[in-house]
C-alpha cells in the first residue's frame, strides 16, 4: 500500500485566521471599489463625457461597464461570489484606469492606488478563503462535484 505524501495529508492546523484575513481584505477591497463605482453611476452622463475626453472607446457603453465592474465586482469581492471572475474584472478595470488615466505618472500620487486595488483584487479573488458563498456551492473551482473530490481522495 502506497504512502500519502505529506502533501496530501488532510490538515490539523486551523486556517480560519488566514480565512478571517481573506474575508477583512475583501470586505475593505470591496468596500472602496463600490465607493468608486456608484458616482459613476449617479452620474452616468457625466462619467461618459469623462470617458469621452480621455479618449476612451465607446465612452457610453465604457462608463455603463465601468460601473458594472466596480459596483457589481466590488459586491461579488464582499460576499465572496464568483471570486475569481470579480477579482480579473476588477484588476482589468485598474489595468485600463491606468491605460487611460495614469500612463507616465510617477507612482506616487499617481498609480499606486489602482495598482494596490488591482492587485488586491485579483489576489482575493483567487485566494479569496473560506469564508465566502463560492465555498457553499456544490462544486469547487475546478468546477468538479464536491462528492467526486471526496471520492477521489
Amino acid at each position: 500500500m502506497a504512502r500519502k505524501s505529506p502533501e496530501s495529508a488532510p490538515r490539523t492546523r486551523s486556517t480560519a485566521p488566514s480565512d478571517i484575513a481573506s474575508l477583512i481584505g475583501r470586505i475593505a477591497v470591496g468596500s472602496v471599489f463600490i465607493a468608486h463605482g456608484l458616482p459613476k453611476a449617479a452620474d452616468l452622463q457625466g462619467t461618459a463625457e469623462g470617458f469621452a475626453s480621455m479618449g476612451i472607446p465607446l465612452p457610453g457603453f465604457s462608463a455603463l461597464l465601468g460601473v458594472v465592474i466596480e459596483v457589481g465586482g466590488g459586491l461579488a469581492l464582499i460576499i465572496g461570489l464568483a471570486l475569481p471572475l470579480a477579482g480579473l474584472a476588477l484588476a482589468f478595470m485598474m489595468a485600463n484606469a491606468y491605460y487611460f488615466a495614469h500612463v507616465g505618472d510617477p507612482l506616487i500620487g499617481g498609480y499606486e492606488l489602482l495598482l494596490v486595488l488591482g492587485a488586491s483584487a485579483l489576489a482575493l479573488g483567487f485566494a479569496g478563503g473560506r469564508y465566502s458563498l463560492d465555498s457553499l456551492l456544490p462544486w469547487d473551482r475546478l468546477g468538479r462535484p464536491r462528492i467526486a473530490r471526496a471520492v477521489s481522495a
